[in-house]
């Protein structure tokens, strides 16, 4: 219910926070520790790779770390925020969050 909504609104949050950086974004498909996609950011010399379904368990998840292992695992809990009361997405808390998120790792990219 949450993870196609959480990467819609991660993707367009790289996108437009983007705009206004010299960073490059392109995507890549993965197949471990899970498949799925890589967000690549590149500048310059420097280049990150992040895993989508990390961030979007970041969001959709409360207090959710990346596990760095393909044998760790860890018990999650829904951030029922992100659901209002009628049981459906609550898109400006989805949104906000998924604003927050991908603020916080562009802030943290070198420069």
């Amino acid at each position: 219910m949450l993870m196609q909504p959480t990467l819609i609104r991660i993707l367009d949050q790289v996108r437009k926070q983007l705009e206004d950086t010299s960073w490059q974004a392109s995507y890549k498909d993965v197949q471990t520790p899970i498949p799925g996609h890589e967000l690549c950011l590149k500048k310059n010399e420097h280049s990150v790779c992040v895993n989508l379904w990390e961030l979007c368990f970041q969001v959709c998840f409360c207090n959710y770390t990346p596990t760095h292992s393909e044998l760790e695992s860890q018990e999650v809990e829904i951030d029922t925020s992100l659901i209002d009361e009628a049981g459906e997405v609550d898109w400006q808390c989805l949104d906000g969050k998924a604003q927050t998120l991908v603020a916080q790792l562009l802030a943290g990219l070198p420069s």
